[in-house]
């Protein structure tokens, strides 16, 4: 696949699913500029390598964990930069909750509407209950824009910080928890 950075939505949307379109709909009625890029499914940072490239050094490309806590009465979406490593007893003990695991998939998809591979901080449009805290690297917030996918792992995408922070996160009635990994 020839991979190229295209500004905005497709101009074809033929083939893809409603989750993205709505993303699309969402960040162009609150007038937030992006630009993606398509490429094979991706389900690790390596899947994304190439389509990370293309994004650009001032782009904190983000990996994104859907977490609960032992007993699964609450729900977290951690944003970390890509190549931090994440240590559950540290954030555990940060956030005051007893320790962290990976939430399933029934759950990310009830919750974010979001398939495994394609953990977004978009998913956040899809959780009007707010049973998800957005927890966010400090260092997710160094460079000037902020990596993700468009709840769908064939698309990256990256937006200027503040448009997260001052638009789309307030749209969305979430604020992000700060966290230090």
């Amino acid at each position: 696949m020839n991979l190229q950075l295209v500004h905005g939505r497709p101009t074809d949307e033929t083939g893809r699913e409603m989750r993205e379109i709505r993303v699309y709909d969402l960040l162009d009625g609150l007038e937030i500029d992006f630009w993606r890029v398509d490429h094979d499914a991706a389900r690790t940072m390596e899947d994304c390598a190439e389509a990370d490239a293309l994004l650009g050094e001032d782009t904190a490309i983000c990996k994104n964990l859907f977490l609960r806590n032992s007993k699964g009465s609450a729900y977290y979406l951690l944003m970390l930069p890509g190549d931090k490593k994440f240590v559950t007893k540290e954030l555990s003990k940060q956030i005051g909750t007893t320790r962290l695991s990976f939430a399933g998939s029934d759950k990310l998809l009830e919750y974010l509407d979001i398939l495994p591979g394609s953990v977004s901080v978009m998913g956040l449009m899809n959780d009007r209950e707010h049973h998800v805290e957005l927890l966010m690297d400090e260092d997710v917030l160094k460079l000037p824009y902020v990596g993700c996918h468009p709840c769908m792992s064939t698309t990256s995408m990256k937006i200027r910080k503040e448009d997260l922070l001052e638009k789309f996160l307030p749209a969305v009635g979430h604020v992000p928890r700060m966290v230090r990994l």
